[in-house]
């Protein structure tokens, strides 16, 4: 058998590519949204569906499936098989990528194994996250699922968790590497830990990405398009069935994804000091990043849900919390 040689560097740049297709698979997922394309594919053959449709007759059969899906009949019945080609096209490679991720960790995590490279403590965090990417794959059907029948879109409850699970699989890779990098500068270096203040810090973001997805998946970008008031007003209408408004309601939802931004900078703010010492770096990150954040949230709402600002934002999104992670993991660091 192999001698052990653990090779923590080479770990890190392994994580930090795979969480790098993690972010583009974030984005192609938010084109996929955003033009509608996600219930394109009506089936989920996680081998078979490695192929595009090669024959007219395999197109014909895709968009035959289509057709019965109540999106198609309530929304897109004129369509043409070219305008199908191009959501299929979102949809297909959203699931392609979700597959090269697979294949992009697994493997490599084998030869790892067998080889012996694997730092001690690290062999079950690897494996977990490789589960959850498997279980990120079953999330995405779920949520697909959701709109095949009597909705005209996924539910956005089950787009939240297809997102935030998404996220914290690349947050996981990025703690990981950085973990392993530290291990690679100081051979006794630990773990990082969460502080439990970066601990509430990260939560107030998470409850951010929550009304952003729900935000996305409402359309409720949509609900208003003036910033700072909404549509002239401040506050919502308060209705006598507000508890269930607050998590449906368009307006609502823009409402709270649009203030509660600004608990969330402060939340930030506060994670990026807790950083500064161990790290100048992320805390200039993680500032570059809310900043140029809230400047594409309210571009977003101005132009009216533009395509090419409404996937920046998205894909920023992934960044802050990128670089959020990068904090906390600083501020936790034990060497």
């Amino acid at each position: 058998m192999p001698s052990r040689s653990p090779r923590p560097l080479a770990l890190s740049w392994w994580l930090l590519a795979v969480a790098a297709l993690v972010f583009l698979m974030v984005v192609v997922g938010g084109i996929t949204r955003l033009t509608e394309s996600g219930l394109s594919i009506t089936e989920w053959k996680p081998v078979a569906g490695a192929l595009p449709p090669l024959t007219h007759a395999d197109w014909e059969r895709e968009f035959a499936l289509y057709k019965e899906t109540t999106q198609y009949q309530a929304l897109n019945s004129a369509m043409t098989l070219g305008d199908f080609q191009f959501i299929f096209f979102w949809e297909f490679i959203h699931r392609l990528l979700g597959r090269l991720i697979g294949v992009a960790f697994a493997l490599p995590l084998i030869w790892f194994a067998v080889k012996r490279q694997i730092p001690e403590g690290y062999g079950w965090r690897l494996v977990a996250l490789l589960a959850l990417g498997g279980l990120q794959g079953a999330i995405g059907w779920w949520m697909v699922k959701s709109g095949l029948a009597g909705r005209t879109e996924v539910s956005h409850y089950r787009l939240a968790v297809h997102l935030m699970t998404a996220l914290f699989i690349f947050a996981g890779l990025i703690w990981t590497a950085l973990d392993l990098r530290d291990l690679a500068r100081h051979p006794r270096a630990r773990p990082a830990r969460l502080k439990p203040l970066a601990a509430g810090m990260l939560l107030v973001l998470a409850i951010q990405i929550l009304l952003g997805a729900w935000t996305a998946g409402l359309r409720a970008g949509l609900a208003a398009s003036d910033w700072p008031l909404m549509n002239g007003r401040f506050f919502p209408e308060v209705s006598p069935n507000w508890p269930w408004n607050m998590a449906n309601d368009p307006f609502l939802v823009q409402w709270e994804h649009r203030w509660w931004a600004w608990v969330a900078v402060a939340a930030l703010v506060v994670l990026a000091r807790m950083a500064r010492r161990a790290d100048r770096r992320a805390s200039i990150a993680l500032h570059s990043a809310f900043g140029t954040q809230i400047v594409l949230g309210i571009a977003t709402i101005m132009t009216g849900v533009d395509l090419t600002i409404a996937v920046l934002h998205q894909a920023v999104a992934a960044l802050v919390v990128a670089s959020a992670t990068w904090c906390a993991h600083a501020a936790g660091r034990r060497t």
